[in-house]
C-alpha cells in the first residue's frame, strides 16, 4: 500500500476521530475512527447530524485535514452546494464515501500485488 492510500485508510486515534453531533453541545454518542467506520456511521446516524455537519463544513475539513483526502472533501463540498438534506443527503453522502473507499482499496490492492511480484523476483534472483 502506498503512503497516501495507507494514510487515508488508516484507523485513527480518539483524538483524530470524527464525533457526530446534532447541534453544538448535543453529542450523539457516535464517532468514526476511519473512512470505513465513517461510512458505517452515516448509514445509521440521525439525518439531523449529517445536515448539521455538512452545512458547517465539518465533513470536508475532516476528510481534507485528518483523512488527507482532498478529492473526497471536494466531492462533499459539491454535495453541500446542492443543499441535500434528510435521507437524500444520507444516500448521496454514502454513495460518495463508498465509491471513494472502493477506489482507495482497489488501488492499494493493485500496488500491494506489484510489491509482492517485485519481492518474488528479487527472491528468485531475477
Amino acid at each position: 500500500m502506498n503512503d497516501v492510500n495507507s494514510r487515508m485508510l488508516r484507523k485513527l486515534g480518539n483524538d483524530e476521530a470524527f464525533y457526530f453531533f446534532t447541534a453544538i453541545g448535543n453529542y450523539t454518542g457516535q464517532s468514526a475512527s476511519s473512512l470505513e467506520e465513517f461510512l458505517n456511521r452515516i448509514t445509521e446516524i440521525d439525518a439531523k447530524s449529517l445536515e448539521f455537519h455538512l452545512f458547517r463544513e465539518d465533513f470536508e475539513k475532516w476528510m481534507s485535514s485528518t483523512i488527507g483526502d482532498a478529492r473526497l472533501a471536494e466531492s462533499i463540498k459539491l454535495l453541500r452546494a446542492q443543499k441535500a438534506s434528510g435521507n437524500d443527503l444520507r444516500g448521496r453522502l454514502s454513495l460518495l464515501v463508498s465509491k471513494r473507499l472502493k477506489e482507495l482499496k482497489s488501488a492499494s490492492n493493485v500496488l500491494e500485488g506489484k510489491k509482492q511480484t517485485k519481492k518474488k523476483k528479487a527472491f528468485d534472483g531475477r
